[in-house]
């Protein structure tokens, strides 16, 4: 069998391509709003009701299935929160847009440390039943931000009286007036998680080379270096597009 504490190449790539789109979007966002640069495939609906949404989830679950592989999923979990927390004051003290007030550092955090204190039983959750379950609460909670639970027309909405108080966003339910660059409340997002939870170990102990082959070097680094990355990339962005641009549009070219 496997060495559990190994890295499988397939989940840093698939990690890494997340990542990259990520940096993509992220990177169409701030010419938009920074640089004053028409992107019209940016305001495509496709984009953001499918493709975005299909990403993240992707790159949770990837981050999710992880968690049965590290040694040290408490650790990862404060660093993570902590790089959180540093990211919700690094937008309060710049100024720049919206703050960070629960985004996908957050996120992580705060479920690899509910791994770390669940993991035994967690453990005992037969996986592929576990990851079908966290997959279908997903889809009954993906309306829960936005005051409903279902799915299409399958749509119940929800007492408003739950979204009155300004200290439950982490969970779901943003209160009058909430807005944050980056959101990923722990519902529904925390479903998609649990279920690469549950899908960590079987993809471990699976047999086939297409999980344990390097397919791309270059993606698995950006998976390996995800954290680091996406700590970076947003000041690089902001502070660096601008007057890169700028000096484009002085040379003459027509951006």
């Amino acid at each position: 069998m496997r060495n559990l504490t190994s890295r499988f190449p397939l989940l840093d790539e698939a990690r890494g391509l997340c990542l990259l789109l990520m940096l993509l979007y992220h990177g169409a966002y701030d010419l938009i709003a920074y640089c004053d640069i028409s992107i019209p495939l940016y305001e495509s609906p496709l984009l953001h009701q499918l493709l975005q949404p299909f990403f993240a989830a992707l790159f949770i679950l990837i981050s999710g299935a992880c968690c049965p592989l590290s040694r040290h999923p408490l650790r990862r979990g404060l660093l993570a929160l902590g790089c959180g927390l540093a990211a919700t004051a690094a937008t309060l003290w710049a100024g720049v847009g919206l703050p960070d007030w629960f985004g996908i550092l957050h996120f992580l955090g705060c479920m690899k440390l509910l791994y770390a204190a669940l993991r035994r039983p967690l453990e005992r959750i037969p996986p592929y039943l576990g990851a079908l379950l966290g997959v279908s609460l997903f889809f009954l909670f993906y309306q829960l931000p936005y005051g409903a639970l279902g799915w299409g027309p399958f749509t119940f909405p929800l007492p408003q009286t739950l979204y009155q108080w300004d200290w439950l966003f982490p969970l779901g339910l943003p209160g009058p007036g909430f807005s944050s660059s980056d959101y990923f409340p722990l519902l529904p997002w925390g479903m998609v998680f649990l279920a690469g939870v549950c899908l960590g170990k079987p993809l471990s102990q699976h047999p086939s080379r297409v999980f344990h082959t390097s397919h791309c070097p270059a993606l698995a680094w950006l998976g390996r270096h995800s954290l680091f990355l996406y700590l970076l990339h947003q000041p690089v962005l902001v502070f660096g597009l601008p007057p890169i641009i700028q000096g484009l549009r002085v040379l003459g070219l027509p951006i």
